[in-house]
């Protein structure tokens, strides 16, 4: 059992760190979690950091850049107790079409950087006895997507990742849980083809996109005391898409 006890919030709230945080999912969720009074640092790979929050310039796929970034944010704002891994890239093509070059990318990106992020911030979990993980999925993960053969199957391993690490971190009081958005306003779903957004919507109950607020409210919910019970879970944000897969 842990010696601090579950609502034992520091003064200043936790030190966060949101993957890919400078635009879109990542920056509401940061806004969202810095609103609460959470310390809030936000890796970016490209532009500039955003306003009012703490960024730091992070290639996710270097293991140096990510042994650097947790560093840095360390003598900023004290070990990271919350990680939401957000940071992810799509690149299309139907697979006999798609290049090892285009499998490898997304692959690195989208879960082989998250279980290094993971891994990093379990250390000092562990030692705290006390940390929320956050892994952010998609629906095409339960569902499926033509095209996205290498994009599907890299979010439904972070699935995987989660549940096992349900089970080695739990007994030191640190959950980790997935949210799988659906079809949600945000720059990567900008260029989606409109046939393709009609498709996504028809699949949607409630008839419309999301919003990166509403993904946001979610894992605040997952990272804030009324969850230290819930591990291993999938919360789906998609409007219905993908139910009961």
């Amino acid at each position: 059992m842990s010696d601090r006890p579950v609502n034992d919030r520091p003064a200043g709230g936790r030190s966060v760190l949101v993957t890919g945080g400078n635009r879109g999912i990542g920056l509401a969720v940061a806004r969202d979690l810095a609103a609460r009074g959470d310390r809030v640092a936000v890796t970016f790979r490209t532009g500039e950091p955003p306003p009012g929050l703490y960024g730091v310039a992070c290639d996710i796929t270097d293991p140096a850049a990510v042994e650097n970034a947790f560093d840095t944010v360390r003598k900023e704002q004290g070990e990271v107790e919350i990680l939401v891994a957000n940071a992810g890239i799509t690149r299309d093509a139907l697979l006999l079409r798609m290049g090892d070059d285009l499998v490898d990318e997304v692959i690195d990106t989208n879960l082989r950087a998250a279980i290094r992020l993971a891994k990093h911030a379990a250390r000092g979990m562990l030692a705290e006895r006390w940390g929320r993980l956050v892994l952010i999925s998609s629906s095409a993960a339960f569902t499926g997507s033509p095209g996205q053969v290498n994009y599907a199957a890299a979010k439904a391993g972070l699935v995987g990742l989660a549940r096992s690490l349900a089970w080695e971190l739990g007994p030191r009081g640190i959950t980790v849980n997935v949210v799988s958005p659906g079809l949600v306003e945000t720059d990567m779903t900008s260029g989606l083809r409109p046939e393709r957004r009609a498709e996504y919507l028809s699949r949607t109950p409630l008839g419309r996109p999301g919003t990166p607020e509403e993904v946001a409210s979610a894992v605040r919910f997952l990272t804030g005391d009324g969850a230290a019970y819930i591990t291993g879970a999938v919360l789906p944000v998609s409007g219905g898409l993908g139910m009961g897969l």
